[in-house]
């Protein structure tokens, strides 16, 4: 067996393999991945252990000639989402161990929750980054386009039990510096709220290296979108399902409180969702535009002038393509809309 420690992914059926010390394996199974190692089944007794207690396990195989350590992935909920295992001479100490971030997305009420562990790995500030109530767009790189991220947007879009992905990611942290991450991700149904059952995908991230070639990255699209980038307009993607945000094309939009700090304030006016009806009908034929409330600070509401196009991410999962701009003059003199639209909300 290696002498790296192993991420082994247990949401599934069977535990699976998702990184070779800082390398991404695609999810192969622990039994297959170790099918030659005559400590396969004291690894598979390591794993199920430390699975079950969630604590961290040392223990010495039968002919005490090697030693295996687990250390659980466990989610802030309790939820154990990998164990990262290594086996060893007895006498000789494992390398160092990359710290994985265990997170999740709720699917269903559009909420992502973070750790420490999954901020730091991806680059944000832990210290300043809030864990709970995330949009989900924090969790993916603006302004870049990485292998699979349509993937993870459909993901979003049209939540189905069952789906999987396991990739690297090269993204720019916090202090600009260019860093390279790998996840797994795997959705199923969990007992929410209120008696129903939400979507959840539960997600293990790390740091892996960064060397040899660059995670794949669409140039093509990367240029036409900084081609016809302009001042002031930005580009995002929304599931327009609930008009949750999913990522940004350009800088983030600084007109409105994108990220929500109002857990329980709309992203658009309740006043307005017949304008946003409207809009919905219009794009699937061809752009539409209007003037919305969008979720302020300070308790306020911004008027925002929204375009909309339709954008297939997949066969028969859309997102919309929305372009965000304060309005003009002549756009808000056309615009009728109550007397709330500027007052505080």
């Amino acid at each position: 067996m290696t002498h790296d420690w192993l991420l082994v992914e247990t949401l599934g059926n069977e535990p699976v393999v998702a990184a070779q010390g800082r390398q991404l394996k695609n999810l192969i199974p622990i039994a297959t991945f170790l099918r030659r190692s005559p400590y396969l089944s004291a690894v598979q007794t390591a794993i199920a252990q430390s699975l079950q207690t969630g604590q961290s396990l040392t223990s010495i195989t039968t002919k005490r000639d090697r030693v295996i350590r687990t250390e659980p992935v466990v989610m802030s909920d309790g939820r154990v989402h990998g164990v990262q295992v290594w086996t060893g001479p007895a006498d000789e100490q494992p390398p160092e161990r990359p710290i994985p971030g265990p997170l999740k997305w709720d699917l269903t009420c559009g909420v992502a929750t973070d750790t420490r562990e999954s901020l730091a790995n991806i680059g944000k500030n832990p210290d300043v980054e809030v864990t709970y109530g995330r949009a989900f767009t924090e969790g993916l790189p603006s302004r870049e386009l990485n292998h699979n991220e349509t993937r993870v947007l459909a993901m979003v879009v049209k939540p189905e039990a069952g789906q999987t992905l396991c990739s690297n990611w090269d993204l720019t942290d916090w202090q600009g510096n260019p860093i390279r991450i790998g996840f797994v991700a795997r959705s199923s149904l969990e007992p929410g709220p209120g008696n129903r059952d939400h979507l959840i995908a539960r997600v293990i991230n790390w740091r892996a290296e960064l060397k040899g070639p660059s995670a794949s990255v669409d140039d093509l699209a990367k240029r036409i979108l900084n081609g016809i980038a302009q001042a002031g307009v930005h580009r995002a993607l929304f599931d327009l399902n609930n008009w949750t945000l999913l990522k940004w094309l350009d800088a983030p939009c600084p007109f409105y409180d994108w990220q929500g700090s109002h857990l329980d304030k709309p992203c658009v006016h309740p006043d307005d969702q017949p304008v946003v009806s409207s809009m919905t009908k219009q794009f699937i034929t061809g752009a539409a535009s209007g003037v919305l409330r969008m979720r302020g600070f300070d308790n306020d509401w911004v008027l925002i002038h929204v375009t909309i196009n339709r954008v297939e991410l997949k066969p028969e999962t859309f997102a919309g393509l929305v372009t965000l701009r304060l309005p003009t003059e002549s756009e808000l003199s056309d615009t009728v809309l109550p007397k709330s639209a500027i007052d505080k909300a």
